[in-house]
């Protein structure tokens, strides 16, 4: 059977100035809807905002920022834009320490949600003769979930076999012919490395072609370095809790940057400093509106993910504006002797080593006066334990790093599967500094 090349068309296939249209109409019945929200509804009369004042696309400067910390605040439905007898679900952050925030949805929202990651599925070429394997945990994390809605609504055959079990993961790959996973990077890292400990070829033993990667940091090398190992092609996406989870935004076939679905946000990226708009093209903070939900809409969220808008259109025909993968966050960001750096510029450095596994860990400690940094990160299998080797290789990987990151940091080369996993986000860096 032969399928359409596109899930949802009248969406998709948008002019810009049918989505701005869209959006202006979206935003409006957004912030009424706003004021039936606690929250809001105190925020706009100290703001003395009337949505009546929402004329344009650029009135959305007006409105205010909401951050975490407003959700954390008003914990746990000090956001609810409906009665709570209208909602049938809510999903709660995960990684965070002290009160949580927690997101609502109606049945509806639910509904668009399965919509939203379909059409990002069906973009990247997958269909319903593909069996699908989910390997989130599913629960308060939406990752499972949203996931799993999708997969339903392109009509796959899924396996929702949810997190760890690594070597259960691979016997249902081969066992029930998994054409596509969705797996976080480090993960997918993993689930090689317990393949050919158990002498398994991905490319000879599975039918795996797509993986769905996201929900934490990673560079194009490591990507390539994944398709590489699984003899895949794998696509980039970006999502969040407060936005609804995974299908937010999405690569297609071009691989060239993630596509917003602006019908369901309005995209800023601004100065994280002076919160003003950056040019397009230039890195900032991304800030995100919801437009098409009911049950807790979000008005400019602070996202803290730093990433740029790629100008220009997509050769795969969708207007929609992408976003590149991200580039580290505003609050993420190690300050060291003065230096400004992010990790993921230390992982872009590491993974130009082939004598390398993708596994790192970078620890802060203070040592006498001076805080230092120390990188510990897993050989592969494959390179030698000659000492002389080592040491070149040390020696390079802490030149290479300095001239990155402008500081030398301690190198400890450990032996592969060293390193602590877990089956949530990878933990990259951890800071034991004493701060007076």
């Amino acid at each position: 059977m032969e399928y359409p090349p596109y899930f949802n068309p009248e969406m998709e296939l948008l002019s810009r100035s049918e989505i701005e249209a869209l959006q202006l109409r979206r935003l409006r019945e957004t912030v009424e809807r706003c004021t039936q929200s606690p929250f809001y509804k105190r925020r706009f009369a100290e703001m003395k905002l009337d949505p009546e004042s929402i004329r344009s696309l650029d009135d959305v400067r007006r409105l205010p920022f909401t951050t975490k910390q407003d959700l954390r605040d008003n914990y746990p439905f000090g956001f609810a834009a409906v009665p709570l007898e209208k909602c049938i679900r809510l999903h709660s952050s995960s990684g965070t320490t002290g009160t949580p925030i927690v997101v609502l949805h109606t049945r509806k929202d639910i509904d668009e949600w399965a919509n939203a990651m379909a059409r990002c599925m069906w973009m990247v070429g997958l269909r319903p003769t593909d069996i699908f394997q989910n390997t989130s945990g599913y629960g308060m994390f939406t990752g499972g979930l949203g996931m799993q809605y999708g997969a339903e609504r392109v009509g796959m055959l899924t396996v929702p076999a949810g997190a760890g079990n690594t070597k259960r993961q691979i016997k249902f790959i081969r066992d029930f012919g998994t054409t596509a996973i969705h797996a976080i990077p480090s993960y997918a890292a993993r689930l090689y490395q317990v393949m050919q400990e158990e002498g398994v070829d991905p490319r000879r033993d599975t039918k795996l072609t797509t993986l769905l990667i996201g929900a934490e940091p990673h560079t194009e090398e490591q990507r390539r370095r994944i398709e590489e190992m699984l003899g895949v092609k794998a696509y980039n996406s970006f999502g969040m809790t407060e936005m609804c989870g995974p299908g937010v935004a999405f690569e297609c076939k071009e691989q060239k940057g993630m596509h917003v679905w602006e019908d369901n946000y309005i995209l800023e990226i601004i100065d994280p400093d002076t919160l003003e708009p950056v040019k397009e093209g230039d890195i900032g903070e991304m800030v995100l509106t919801t437009l098409n939900r009911e049950a807790m809409p979000l008005l400019r969220y602070r996202t803290h993910d730093l990433t740029r808008i790629i100008p220009g259109p997509c050769a795969c025909g969708r207007q929609h504006k992408r976003v590149d993968r991200m580039k580290g966050r505003s609050d993420d960001m190690i300050i060291l002797k003065g230096v400004n750096i992010f990790p993921m510029q230390i992982e872009q450095v590491l993974l130009q080593y082939k004598e390398l596994a993708p596994q790192y860990l970078i620890t802060l400690e203070t040592v006498g006066s001076n805080d230092d940094m120390t990188v510990e990160v897993e050989l592969n299998n494959m390179f030698t334990d000659d000492f002389g080797a080592l040491e070149a290789l040390r020696k390079s990987i802490a030149h290479s790093l300095k001239d990155e990151i402008l500081v030398t940091p301690k190198i400890k080369l450990v032996p592969n599967g060293t390193l602590p996993k877990t089956e949530g986000k990878a933990v990259r860096v951890k800071d034991l500094r004493k701060h007076y």
